[in-house]
């Protein structure tokens, strides 16, 4: 299995790389780095990618703002303070909220949290809005978040509770003050593993954010993130071998990028703060 997995991912990048330095040939590093503008349909094309880049970080931030205390503290609820029946109950509970398809997510948001909340809350809020897509992303991913925090809380020695017990703390500054740092490295890796899950969302963003690549967005706004530009353009309107249809792979490079850094980095930062018992 592991060895399928290198080699699958080898056949990405190459694919990637093939079509994306053909891309290259044609528009400037420079201009795909530094132009503010992503216009590649249009008359006179630019191919700066940063309005995509935007809406992405843009929806991908929400979602973690959203996301990760309550992902925590629901992690914390199930791991410290919630009796075995309880924790049988949600547990299940999370597992099929993480198991629901994303494209229902994506008409969740559409149809109910931006006309029904968003646009109560915001009159001017865009049909098409970075906050509705960012919140309910932000639903998707806090299952992962949970679950894993809560094995990794669930993992620390109970003699740790104990002398902190013995010592004279609370439940609460138990959990808080000992139990989440000496899970803080599977916490941190829940963390990064679920923004990266945000950032490479499709169908939500798809439905939800719109298609407007704009730099200067606001949540209310509509913008285009760069898994739903892809998917726009893979939809049979870039003729193959056209510099629309290698825009795909370029941006697919850009997404590829991003995730193996966050990785790399949750390695780096989980492997500084692991805790050996």
């Amino acid at each position: 299995m592991g060895l399928i997995s290198v080699l699958t991912t080898i056949g990405i990048v190459v694919s990637l790389l093939t079509e994306a330095i053909s891309f290259f040939r044609e528009v400037s590093l420079g201009d795909f780095l530094f132009d503010a503008n992503w216009t590649p349909r249009f008359i006179p094309q630019a191919f700066g990618i940063w309005p995509l880049v935007t809406g992405t970080l843009m929806v991908s931030a929400i979602a973690a703002a959203f996301a990760l205390p309550v992902g925590l503290l629901t992690a914390i609820f199930l791991a410290e303070y919630a009796p075995d029946r309880v924790r049988r109950t949600i547990k299940p509970i999370l597992e099929v909220l993480a198991g629901i398809p994303t494209v229902v997510y994506g008409f969740f948001a559409l149809t109910f949290v931006t006309p029904e909340i968003v646009r109560f809350i915001f009159p001017e809020a865009n049909i098409f809005n970075a906050l509705s897509a960012g919140v309910v992303v932000g639903v998707m991913i806090i299952p992962m978040v949970a679950s894993i925090s809560e094995d990794a809380m669930v993992s620390v020695p109970q003699s740790l509770r104990n002398g902190a017990y013995a010592l004279g703390a609370t439940k609460f500054e138990t959990a808080v003050r000992v139990v989440v740092p000496a899970a803080l490295s599977g916490i941190i890796a829940a963390f990064i593993l679920a923004i990266s899950r945000a950032v490479g969302e499709t169908m939500i963003v798809t439905l939800a954010a719109g298609a407007t690549p704009n730099i200067n967005a606001t949540p209310l706004d509509s913008v285009q993130t760069m898994t739903a530009y892809m998917v726009q353009t893979s939809m049979g309107e870039a003729p193959h071998g056209t510099i629309e249809f290698k825009t795909l792979f370029a941006v697919g490079l850009v997404l590829f990028v991003i995730t193996l850094g966050m990785n790399i980095l949750g390695h780096f930062v989980v492997k500084r703060f692991r805790e050996q018992y």
